[in-house]
């Protein structure tokens, strides 16, 4: 008997328990979405904005682009590539990679085209239009703008733990690669370092 009261107790105690994690309250604060908020210590987006921002300042400060100007009469015109994550955490590159395409377009210094991906898809758009369109404003075959330079890179890592703490170092490298060439015009490098300290308690 003694036992089958404290067992329904038990239960009781539980059911309420239950019950007032189901109604506990979620409070949500709006910011700014370029206000810092580092949490994790992990690649977040304010990383990813700021290196891709001081990146492509550096690139086209460089000599490469003037020394194009000045043999071409024009512009450079300027794809991204791959940028590999070789870190020891996930890392969503393509929102890095759309930082830097954001970066280098809104620089007006450079002309810039679509990534194999975005090109197969317009190429299916001229496909069809050239089966649906009409003749005065179907878009022909063969006018693709041709890229001078790629840039890719990779994303490094390194962790150092110990009781509690942890420094996580990143490091961008970067490459700007004539196409007809293969030769290396630009290679930028950025740091950043991050030291994160952690509860013993989890709090």
């Amino acid at each position: 008997m003694f036992k089958r009261a404290l067992s329904e107790k038990f239960l009781t105690m539980l059911a309420v328990g239950l019950l007032v994690a189901g109604c506990a309250s979620v409070k949500v604060d709006r910011m700014g979405v370029d206000e810092t908020v580092d949490l994790s210590g992990r690649w977040n987006d304010t990383d990813s904005r700021l290196v891709s921002e001081e990146m492509i300042s550096d690139v086209l400060s460089r000599p490469w682009i003037d020394r194009f100007r000045a043999g071409r009469g024009k512009d450079p015109v300027v794809i991204v590539g791959s940028v590999r994550n070789r870190s020891d955490e996930h890392i969503n590159t393509r929102t890095f990679v759309k930082d830097l395409e954001r970066a280098l377009i809104n620089s007006g210094e450079v002309e810039f085209v679509a990534s194999s991906v975005e090109r197969e898809e317009i190429r299916e758009e001229r496909k069809d239009q050239a089966a649906h369109a009409s003749e005065a404003t179907a878009k022909e075959e063969g006018e693709e703008a041709g890229a001078d330079f790629m840039l890719q890179g990779a994303i490094n890592t390194i962790s150092d733990r110990i009781e509690g703490k942890e420094v996580k170092y990143y490091q961008v490298n970067l490459e700007l690669i004539d196409i007809q060439s293969h030769r290396k015009v630009w290679i930028g490098e950025k740091k950043i370092k991050k030291l994160v300290k952690r509860s013993r308690f989890g709090f």
